[in-house]
């Protein structure tokens, strides 16, 4: 009831505002027709749109000089390169664009400004300009479209070249689970049917299948730096995405269907934590940290950079907190972490 008393006051007084305006619009009638801009009004507005350009720029100045420092550090993987390139490359032909045809297009609004007595000129085409503008955009967009799709190219060429290290990315609402090949590194055919909590067979893998028996599974994703990653992703329940975003790395994790990704880390852990921009980023973290917990505030341990696998596609209510910690290490490292792990067998549960 409450609800229908508010909406019937709602519409009363927009109709009373309604009625309103048009007894305004009446007692208008026989004044001056002040809405038909003259010379002042239209040089003013000139005036105006200069003020607005200088706005446009200023804000993009400052939100460079303010916010470029939270953008990602430099790429840790072999393809994370070229990707930036591309995309500074396509930043800097936007901003260079955007500056020269704003300028011409707040200047031109002043220059020919309405005046009193003067006419507009007027020409049907003109085949020289029409040209330029045509083509410079053809061949700067079909540029980038070329170098867009050779760089996807390789970055989406998944083969078996160089030894990869196979590991399956599995995601679940709202956890992510990593799993090794083993000593053979080959990963063991898995199903979602064949999931057993009972017997700790969380990711659904076929105890029939002898290349199942040595993987690893772990929730703490270790790689070995130089060395090319095959990853292999799936999806228990929903659409997920695995978003790595210090490797320039991610793909769609679907439901029955397997999904495929690769790259080299080029970075261990260690190595980015002495990075200056991570060095600045994680000084600012613990000093916002450090007032949190002055405040008694949840959440205000001093943090450590770390890798981290996200969750690219909202999934969930926690959605936001899907994240696996990634460590990228030496092989030697790798190997020694890698052989204190159990495999499949070990793990699970015997048949009764």
């Amino acid at each position: 009831m409450t609800a229908l008393l508010t909406l019937t006051v709602l519409a009363l007084v927009a109709i009373a505002i309604w009625q309103m305006t048009k007894i305004f619009e009446l007692s208008q009638l026989k004044t001056e027709k002040t809405e038909i801009a003259n010379d002042t009004d239209n040089k003013n507005n000139g005036y105006l749109l200069f003020a607005f350009l200088i706005f446009i720029y200023g804000i993009t100045i400052f939100c460079f000089a303010k916010y470029t420092k939270v953008l990602l550090p430099e790429a840790s993987s072999a393809h994370g390169g070229e990707y930036d390139q591309l995309m500074w490359v396509s930043f800097a032909i936007i901003f260079f664009v955007q500056f020269i045809t704003q300028a011409l297009l707040h200047y031109f609004g002043y220059k020919y400004r309405g005046e009193e007595g003067k006419k507009a000129l007027f020409f049907a085409d003109n085949d020289r300009l029409e040209f330029i503008w045509t083509i410079i955009p053809v061949v700067v967009l079909a540029g980038l479209i070329l170098w867009g799709l050779y760089t996807w190219t390789n970055i989406m060429d998944v083969n078996d070249e160089d030894d990869p290290l196979i590991v399956e990315l599995y995601a679940q609402q709202f956890n992510w689970t990593a799993r090794y090949g083993g000593e053979d590194n080959v990963l063991g055919d898995a199903n979602v049917r064949l999931i057993d909590i009972d017997k700790a067979n969380i990711l659904g893998l076929d105890e029939a299948d002898p290349n199942g028996e040595d993987d690893v599974i772990v929730k703490e994703l270790h790689l070995p730096v130089g060395r090319k990653v095959n990853f292999k992703m799936r999806s228990q329940d929903v659409l997920h995405s695995a978003y790595m975003p210090h490797f320039r790395a991610q793909m769609n994790c679907v439901p029955g269907m397997i999904t495929q990704f690769s790259f080299t880390p080029t970075v261990t852990t260690e190595e980015m934590r002495l990075n200056p921009d991570v060095v600045e980023k994680v000084k600012r973290t613990n000093a916002i940290r450090a007032e949190w917990a002055a405040e008694g505030r949840p959440n205000s341990d001093p943090w450590e950079f770390d890798y981290v696998l996200l969750c690219n596609k909202i999934c969930g209510k926690s959605h936001y907190n899907m994240q696996m910690k990634i460590i990228v290490e030496t092989e030697e490292e790798f190997n020694k972490w890698m052989a204190e792990q159990a495999t499949f067998k070990q793990t699970v549960a015997p048949a009764e």
